[in-house]
């Protein structure tokens, strides 16, 4: 079944083709939520409402959008949603948005790291870094997109962003290291 078929299917609220969605996209959603909540079991369950939030406003989908991407997107906002509920961005509200910091020039030096040492390295970070670095480089987010989800001014996300990488770097390199 092609996509533009299988979207129109579950708007007519066909559950072979919700379940033909849910197969196609659980993994991909589950690790992207995975990043953001640190949590099997809490990643298990903001998937399962995402769907959930997914296949109720379905209806909102036009024909010609990315079913992946706009999946992608409920389970990020999903996923955020369970750390603001845990209050685990708490000090993400409370950052005061400093100078900006000096630009970005770091440039990640080619090594052979393990993509292990990366994603190990990323959920060492502090909520505050890991949540912006994740949406920033791996969901592909701007900083004024990261800014408006997460309810902070966009020189914040970016002085986090900075700091969190320069963390991310000096924890690769520590480990490079030794």
């Amino acid at each position: 079944m092609e996509q533009l078929e299988l979207i129109e299917a579950c708007k007519n609220n066909n559950l072979k083709a919700q379940m033909q969605v849910y197969l196609n996209y659980k993994d991909m959603l589950y690790n992207v939520s995975f990043r953001i909540v640190k949590s099997k079991q809490d990643a298990q369950d903001t998937v399962h409402d995402a769907f959930i939030k997914a296949f109720q406003n379905i209806s909102k989908l036009e024909d010609n959008h990315n079913l992946g991407a706009w999946l992608k997107r409920i389970v990020i906002n999903c996923s955020l949603d369970f750390l603001r509920k845990k209050k685990k961005l708490d000090d993400l509200q409370d950052s005061v948005a400093l100078q900006e910091e000096e630009e970005d020039t770091d440039t990640f030096e080619e090594t052979s790291l393990k993509v292990a040492a990366v994603k190990k390295a990323i959920h060492a970070l502090k909520d505050k870094y890991r949540i912006i670095i994740i949406l920033y480089l791996i969901e592909d987010y701007s900083h004024r997109e990261i800014a408006e989800q997460l309810g902070l001014n966009e020189s914040t996300v970016r002085n986090q962003y900075i700091r969190g990488k320069r963390l991310l770097i000096q924890q690769l390199q520590n480990n490079v290291e030794v």
